[in-house]
């Protein structure tokens, strides 16, 4: 089964208030942490969407095919667009995004295999029934993603198909996100405490 990842680093992080992927966590980037965090033996390719020459240059170092966003003002659906069309034919898709730091590398690797045992069905890593991210899209979605509009994302293709939605559970902290400065705070807090 040929399955590809893409990983979304081409917002503007409007509530972040700066670049967040240069945000420092545990003295990492946070855009270190994702890349990290992708098991690449699990994919036959990893597409990087982003505005920034550095992360350009960052995905490259790890062996993956960055691919430059000039819009990124259009919304996360031309991200979807750029990163699915630069992966090419494959079986199913993972999209990751970049803002959790605490995302586990043998995470994304279990949740992959769990999509391959279950190839037909859309599978979101998720804790305690609660959807979060990485998502994975069987090739019968793809059409649906990209004829995503604005800032209309992967999200809005699940919800018309619950039914085939498949949850992979993880620890809560692996699901958090970053979408401000204070919430990187607190996770960076939340963690020195465990």
């Amino acid at each position: 089964m040929k399955l590809g990842c893409v990983v979304m680093a081409a917002g503007d992080a409007r509530r972040f208030g700066e670049n967040k992927l240069a945000a420092v966590f545990n003295g990492k980037p946070l855009i270190l942490w994702a890349l990290e965090a992708v098991p690449s033996e699990e994919f036959f390719a990893v597409t990087v969407v982003t505005q920034y020459p550095e992360v350009e240059a960052l995905a490259e170092r790890f062996g993956f095919l960055p691919v430059h966003n000039p819009h990124p003002d259009w919304g996360i659906s031309h991200t979807i667009r750029l990163g699915l069309e630069a992966l090419g034919p494959c079986d199913g898709a993972m999209f990751q995004v970049s803002d959790q730091p605490l995302l586990r590398r043998e995470t994304v690797a279990a949740e992959a295999a769990f999509f391959r045992a279950h190839p037909d069905k859309l599978v979101g890593l998720s804790h305690g029934g609660v959807r979060g991210n990485p998502c994975i899209f069987p090739a019968a979605y793809f059409p649906e993603l990209l004829a995503l509009r604005e800032d209309h994302g992967g999200s809005s293709v699940i919800r018309r198909h619950e039914e085939d939605l498949l949850l992979f559970e993880a620890s809560a902290q692996e699901l958090e996100d970053a979408d401000t400065r204070q919430a990187l705070r607190a996770i960076e807090t939340r963690q020195k405490l465990v």
